[in-house]
Parts: C-alpha cells; structure tokens; sequence
C-alpha cells in the first residue's frame, strides 16, 4: 500500500516551509499569491488531498457548509444547490448535500449528522422543522440560514419569501382576469409545508373577495401507486379527475409546476382550450413548459439567488466573525400570467 501524501511532501516540493503551505492551502490573506498558486500546483501534482477531520479537532470546524434539502426530482433545489456552490467558488468552504424527500425524521437525521461532522455553517430548507430539529440547530453555535421562507420564526438568518404571500398574489392576479371559479391540485401536502402555506394564501385571497374553491384535490400523502408516481403524471391523474367532477372550472391552482404540467397535458390530450376554457396556475416557473401551447400561469422563484445569498451570508460571518442573526433577506416571486394575459386584454 502506497503512504498517502503529507503536507511536509507539499511544502518540500513547492520550496516554501511546512507553516506556508498549510496557510496557502487555506488561502490565508497574509500568504502571496504566487506562494499559493506554487503551493496549489505542487498538491496537485503529488496528489495531496489533506485531512479535514484532524483540522476540524484543531479548529473546533471543519470548512464543509451542509445544505439540506428536501428534494431533487425537478430543478428547483438543484438550482439552489448551483447558487450555493457558485457563491463559494474561489473560497476554502465546500458544500455537501442532503435529501429529505419531505420526511421530518430523515431531516433530522441528517441535520444531526451534518452537525457531527463540525461545519462551518448550515443551509436548511423552510422554517417549520420539528422542535427536536430546531434544538439542534439553535444549538449549533454555527451561522445557520433556513431558506425558501420567511413565514415564522427563523431559528438564526433567514433567506426567501413569504410563501402565504405568493399564493396571495397569484391569486389577485388571476382574479383580476376575471376568473371565479377554482379548483386546486395539490400533493402531499402533509409534509410540503411551504405548498400548504401558498394555498391558505391563495384560498385567502379567494374569500376575501366572497369566494372558495368549488373543489380541491389535496393529495395528502397515500399508499399505493400515487407515493412512487412522477409529480407530472400525477397532475395529469388529478386534473382529468377534478375536471371529471368539476367541468365548468375556468381556472386550476396547482401547488407547482411540475403537477400544472401534467394537468396541461391532460387538456392537450382532451381537448381542452388553455386558458380559454380553463386557466392553469403553478409555482416555481420551470422551463419545462416554455414553448407548450397554453402556457401556465405560474410564480417565477429566484432559485439561484436564495442559493447565492445564503452561501454568502455564512461566508461573510465566518470571515467576519458577526454574526447575521435574525435577519431575513426577502427575494420575492414575479408572476407570469402566460398566455392568459393576453386572453384577458
């Protein structure tokens, strides 16, 4: 078995001492550029990879900043998982990844392990975790940034927007087209809070202007089939059953994208005129569904940007050492109405 290499054999081949090339390693300040790149070039070279535990036993930290997630299955979080990553390009801190697939156990499960490993900070999806995942986080005593929510109590810094306001504001918006009857789609609920909270802000706005859904599909998690079924065909199920029971709706909120594409393609496939017939509303303004006709309406997220801002908060507080604590960085959804604004002209 070949002996790993050690940071002794990076100094010896780059020429500097031991001391100077841990620092460039870490791309101290005090250290030349040209001492780092030297540094650099020789761990590449004699294939260093150092040892981030025994640093972290030093430290108290390692430079891992842990980002949980509850999903990969479209490009939502992928894409916040991309801004995260471009936010720290260049720097020493490296992301690592979780999926929940919306289970409060497994969140926590990996938030627990996530904190053994001693991070530098933590990037957590949504502000309502259980008590026991909350404990852990306050506890940390990392900068910790809960993102895509600002709707409660944020356990440190917060980035996102209010998802009861966006389904608000999709809701005024397709009202003002002058669309009365509703219907809503929506999928495990249960356990995607964020999805149960843009329908009260939808359902919200209906009543303040004396109506209600006529019929909603909630889809709360169930066994069988619909557990493992893609998100698209089961939009495309759930459609063609409301519209079964509901044929004069003139408009469907779906709780995102991915279900509102499948209810598209159940009205491509009976014929059904989007929007003139029947209105479809999303979330999340995936590219999936450029180009189809009867574009949805739907909420465009700054996915990326959440991502980015959050990298860079923790970023900034390690560096900084102050902390941002309590602050919410709000970046709000734009609506696309798509096809049915100009329907409505």
């Amino acid at each position: 078995m070949k002996k790993r290499k050690t940071l002794a054999d990076v100094a010896a081949a780059a020429g500097v001492s031991k001391m100077t090339a841990s620092r460039a390693l870490r791309g101290d300040k005090d250290v030349s550029k040209a001492n780092i790149d030297k540094v650099k070039q020789a761990a590449r070279e004699i294939g260093y990879y150092g040892n981030h535990l025994a640093a972290s036993l030093s430290s108290k930290r390692t430079d891992l900043i842990g980002v949980v997630v509850p999903s990969l299955s479209n490009t939502v979080f992928p894409q916040v998982m991309s801004g995260v990553t471009d936010a720290l390009k260049g720097t020493a801190l490296q992301p690592v990844f979780g999926v929940t697939d919306y289970d409060p156990e497994a969140e926590y499960t990996t938030i627990r392990n996530m904190l053994s490993w001693r991070p530098a900070g933590l990037i957590v999806t949504g502000l309502d975790q259980p008590d026991e995942s909350r404990r852990l986080l306050a506890d940390a005593g990392i900068p910790i940034v809960q993102i895509m929510d600002c709707d409660g109590d944020p356990v440190d810094a917060c980035v996102g927007f209010s998802q009861s306001g966006a389904g608000h504001d999709m809701a005024a918006a397709l009202l003002a087209t002058g669309r009365r009857r509703f219907g809503y789609v929506g999928r495990n609920l249960d356990k995607d809070l964020r999805a149960a909270k843009r329908k009260k802000g939808f359902l919200d706005a209906l009543r303040s202007q004396g109506l209600d859904f006529i019929d909603a599909i909630d889809g709360a998690h169930r066994e069988g089939d619909e557990v493992t079924l893609p998100a698209i065909a089961c939009g495309r199920r759930k459609t063609a059953e409301l519209l079964a029971r509901q044929p004069d709706l003139d408009c469907i909120h779906f709780s995102n994208d991915d279900l509102a594409f499948g209810g598209l393609c159940h009205c491509i496939a009976a014929g059904i005129d989007v929007p003139g017939e029947v209105a479809l509303a999303g979330f999340n303004g995936l590219g999936l569904l450029e180009g189809f006709p009867g574009k949805i309406a739907t909420s465009h997220t700054a996915r990326r940007a959440i991502g980015e801002t959050a990298a860079r908060v923790i970023l900034e507080t390690v560096e900084s050492g102050e902390t941002d604590s309590g602050k919410i960085h709000i970046l709000a959804p734009t609506i696309s109405l798509g096809d049915l604004a100009v329907a409505a002209k």
